[in-house]
């Protein structure tokens, strides 16, 4: 299961066929090891971040609805290495949660990163090695989306992130037409494409999502042909 998660409206949040910008800094925030409480770090590394994502295979979206009675003194696992505990006044344990969680099951995606400055830390070196031996478990949206298998395929030289994907084999049961998704301005794309807005960045000091962003979604011009 994947969570590629769209930011939330009235505690419901979508998920989307692309990972966010916000997902990947995250998932490689947390392989680094870095923080939530020091933002800096979080938003640097999201401003530098080009990526685009191929959908090997879309898998299909399902709605998880979970209700809960919690209780002040239950604790729960974080990345963080400390013991989480519950906040808040006697009366928000009195009723169940109700609530919503989307995913999306038996999808595969492959993703080529670069960075932009190149030599400033962390290099595409440090993300390799942080996800090869990560300084925290990994998860892909939620803490319940464990990766099947490890993140690194490897490292390739290429002209821009695209060309770096088609080095990339496709999955054995990829989908008949995988869809490509980008957000990488440095890349030439000779077909069509369709523009997609989206509040793709996260405010790591807020902890807010904020602004739109163009996601491009690319068309192989044999898949326009009549």
């Amino acid at each position: 299961m994947l969570s590629l998660g769209s930011p939330a409206v009235d505690q419901r949040r979508p998920v989307q066929r692309w990972p966010a910008a916000s997902l990947l800094t995250g998932l490689l925030g947390n392989a680094l090891g870095c923080r939530r409480d020091r933002p800096a770090a979080l938003d640097r590394l999201q401003e530098r971040l080009r990526w685009a994502a191929r959908i090997d295979r879309a898998g299909h979206p399902f709605t998880d609805f979970q209700t809960a009675q919690l209780h002040a003194d239950e604790s729960g696992w974080t990345t963080r290495g400390t013991v989480e505990t519950r906040a808040g006044g006697a009366n928000t344990y009195d009723a169940p949660h109700i609530r919503w969680r989307n995913y999306r099951a038996d999808a595969s995606l492959a993703v080529a990163l670069r960075l932009d400055p190149t030599d400033e830390a962390p290099t595409l070196d440090d993300l390799a090695a942080a996800l090869q031996h990560p300084a925290r478990p990994l998860f892909i949206g939620r803490k319940n989306c464990l990766p099947s298998q490890r993140l690194l395929v490897g490292l390739v030289d290429a002209a821009d992130t695209v060309a770096a994907l088609a080095q990339c084999p496709l999955s054995h049961d990829a989908d008949a037409e995988p869809a490509l998704f980008c957000r990488d301005p440095a890349v030439a794309w000779p077909g069509p494409e369709i523009g997609h807005r989206s509040s793709d960045e996260r405010r790591f000091a807020l902890d807010v999502h904020a602004g739109q962003q163009t996601i491009r979604e690319l068309l192989a011009p044999a898949t326009t042909t009549p």
